[in-house]
């Protein structure tokens, strides 16, 4: 990790297009890892959505390390659930049909990757992932409207009709769908982290706080270096994420001290982490009883 490229000042990207803001984002980077890619992108994110994305498309990569360098985006999502017992959506011999209803980035997304049903009639619900390109024959993205919460990163809908489509190898829940819970967890924590650090070093905020921003962001380098289906990762992330939660009045006082700029788009955008509270609270039960202890 380039760390004195993420601690030294910087100057953020300025706020356009997604397409042309991660172009902008690409441009500055030299391959980055992506744990690279989160951090720094979210150290030059001028709000904590264009952080975020910076975050998921890193947690995109590290699932899928031969993903294009373009935008991409994993479609799991059916009617409000992402059981695979719920989903309709299959995958064919060579095609993909169904519907996705919560696609992060969707109109600016290049490639998605499709969870899928493909057992036969009959058997056990077998998950696999296919990956189809936007805007490819069958392939439609309908905008759906913003929402309270990063309405600066779009989301949408996503329609497949008969969609050519390439096949990942491997099981699409246990080796896909399961383990970027994890993946996003960690990358989105460590780009949201580098966006406070830097508003943070902008604004003058107490040392104390800043330093302990930055041990967050040396513990997230760390847990993005285990495997994301371990019992001891989904430990260690807890950790961090109680970590930063002991953070929030500290920042909120932080805040209210400064730029009002910053502090509206805090104030709006600091929810995002506690979206997906209760998976991370099971998978750390889960972590517990697997390595025999109790905190």
């Amino acid at each position: 990790m380039p760390w004195q490229q993420l601690l030294s000042p910087q100057a953020r990207l300025p706020i356009a297009g997604l397409e042309e803001w991660y172009a902008s984002l690409l441009e500055r980077l030299t391959n980055p890892t992506p744990l690279q890619l989160a951090m720094l992108g979210g150290r030059l994110a001028a709000s904590p959505g264009l952080a975020f994305l910076a975050g998921y498309q890193g947690a995109l990569r590290a699932l899928w390390p031969a993903a294009p360098w373009t935008l991409g985006a994993l479609c799991v999502t059916e009617n409000r659930s992402t059981r695979p017992a719920d989903m309709s959506t299959r995958i064919n011999a060579l095609t993909l049909a169904g519907r996705k209803d919560f696609v992060t980035a969707a109109e600016a997304a290049d490639w998605l990757l499709v969870a899928a049903r493909e057992e036969a009639a009959g058997a056990p619900v077998q998950l696999a992932l296919g990956v189809v390109r936007n805007g490819a024959p069958g392939v439609q993205i309908e905008t759906l409207p913003a929402l309270p919460l990063m309405p600066d990163v779009s989301h949408g809908r996503l329609h497949l009709h008969g969609a050519q489509r390439e096949r990942l190898a491997g099981d699409g829940w246990d080796d896909y769908v399961k383990p970027f819970r994890t993946l996003e967890d960690t990358h989105v924590l460590a780009a949201l982290t580098a966006w406070l650090f830097g508003v943070g070093q902008e604004s003058a905020w107490p040392q104390a706080l800043q330093l302990r921003l930055l041990s967050l962001l040396a513990g997230c380098a760390e847990v993005a270096r285990q495997c994301p289906s371990s019992a001891d990762c989904h430990l260690m992330l807890a950790g961090l994420f109680a970590q930063f939660d002991s953070l929030r009045s500290d920042l909120d006082d932080a805040f209210a001290t400064g730029d009002a700029h910053w502090a509206q788009l805090w104030q709006r955008d600091k929810g995002l982490l506690a979206i997906a509270g209760s998976a991370r609270s099971k998978r750390l039960q889960k972590a517990q009883a697997v390595l025999g202890i109790t905190l």
